[in-house]
């Protein structure tokens, strides 16, 4: 099992990051374009448990992969939580946690991941995966602190 936190300081309020974080659709203007990022699902609503989100990602070599998640817990204005049920991982379990601080709100996230194949996805891919998962994460910090505004809390790994 694998793990990455990040942490950041947003200029907004806990409205606005909830307002941004809680629509789905946002997920395509934070994520790297060169994964050819896809949502298929209509999404009318905000972020809700039980909400079931599919996408098509291009993550390694420009292969199209699907990948269904759940939003498995959400607390309005707090935190929710995704979760893979059919994708590229054998487990993918990421909360996004939110809460007011001095000059904006603080995101924390929480990713716990496992490769498919046991110890021989590690050992043959493993680096490759988790330097893409670093490298989104680290995209995705930096589009949301040019776009808001703030500062990166995030503990070098």
């Amino acid at each position: 099992m694998h793990e990455l936190r990040t942490s950041m300081i947003l200029s907004m309020t806990l409205e606005e990051a909830w307002a941004f974080f809680s629509v789905p659709d946002n997920l395509d203007e934070i994520t790297p374009a060169d994964m050819k990022f896809e949502i298929l699902t209509q999404n009318e609503k905000r972020t809700y448990a039980g909400q079931i989100i599919r996408y098509r990602v291009r993550p390694l070599f420009n292969v199209p992969m699907h990948w269904v998640t759940e939003i498995t817990h959400c607390e309005q204005g707090k935190y929710f939580v995704d979760e893979q049920r059919f994708g590229p991982y054998a487990m993918w379990h990421h909360q996004h946690h939110f809460k007011p601080v001095e000059g904006g709100v603080q995101m924390d996230d929480i990713l716990h991941y496992k490769l498919r194949g046991g110890w021989m996805g590690d050992a043959f891919t493993g680096w490759l995966v988790h330097g893409k998962v670093r490298a989104i994460f680290s995209h995705r910090t930096e589009v949301l602190l040019k776009r808001f505004g703030g500062v990166d809390l995030t503990m070098p790994s």
